[in-house]
């Protein structure tokens, strides 16, 4: 009687997809200041940081440019695709010598659909993006532009995750960080250096940024 053996599906390793190249998808590196892509371009893919990171800008219809958010090793990007967006909506550029996994759309709806923990992975990921959002927006509409300006500092230094906050960062440009809460850069350069001189951040080639900050935040 012949005997009947059942082959079990291998354990999908999601950081090892995430982290590697494969079918339908290749690892990409760019120098700082390049352009990952354009506002308007062709949405075929979806990219995760595996390091660097990442600025993600949108110019309107008269000309006037805004920085929406900064992405770092963890995050995706580009995900618009897979929701039926034809063209970004966005231009990504590299903060930093930045590297990325691009994952072209069809391999990236496959691996969703057939890979539940990649899937929970990636919504986990689109929940937290989400919720992240919506205090953007509560930030920007009721705290002042020292508030926000903290916020931005202790969110780009990953201040409360889960794992080793990453404390030291490339420097942001001033004018960057002021895009961001919607101020200035010389209020954005007067709140700079009223954090320095209190010893929240620090300037020795890369921004150090100290948990200290929170009192900026929490001080009625």
């Amino acid at each position: 009687m012949a005997r009947i053996t059942s082959k079990r599906k291998a354990v999908f390793d999601v950081e090892n997809y995430l982290n590697t190249a494969g079918i339908a998808r290749r690892v990409v590196t760019y120098l700082k200041g390049q352009t990952i892509f354009l506002q308007g371009g062709l949405s075929d893919s979806v990219l995760y940081i595996q390091k660097g990171g990442v600025k993600l800008t949108i110019v309107a219809p008269n000309g006037k440019e805004a920085v929406i958010a900064l992405l770092y090793a963890g995050d995706f990007l580009g995900e618009g695709c897979i929701a039926g967006q034809s063209f970004r909506s966005a231009t990504a550029t590299a903060l930093e010598a930045t590297t990325v996994l691009m994952v072209e759309k069809q391999e990236m709806i496959r691996v969703i659909h057939e890979e539940r923990a990649f899937s929970d992975r990636f919504v986990s990921y689109m929940l937290k993006r989400n919720v992240r959002v919506e205090e953007d927006l509560t930030d920007q509409l009721f705290n002042s532009s020292e508030k926000r300006l903290a916020r931005i500092l202790l969110l780009i230094a990953r201040y409360g995750k889960a794992e080793q906050p990453e404390k030291s960062v490339a420097k942001i440009s001033q004018e960057t960080l002021a895009e961001m809460i919607g101020t200035t850069r010389s209020r954005v350069s007067v709140f700079m250096n009223k954090f320095r001189r209190l010893g929240y951040i620090e300037y020795n080639g890369e921004l150090h940024i100290k948990s200290s900050l929170l009192r900026v935040i929490f001080h009625d």
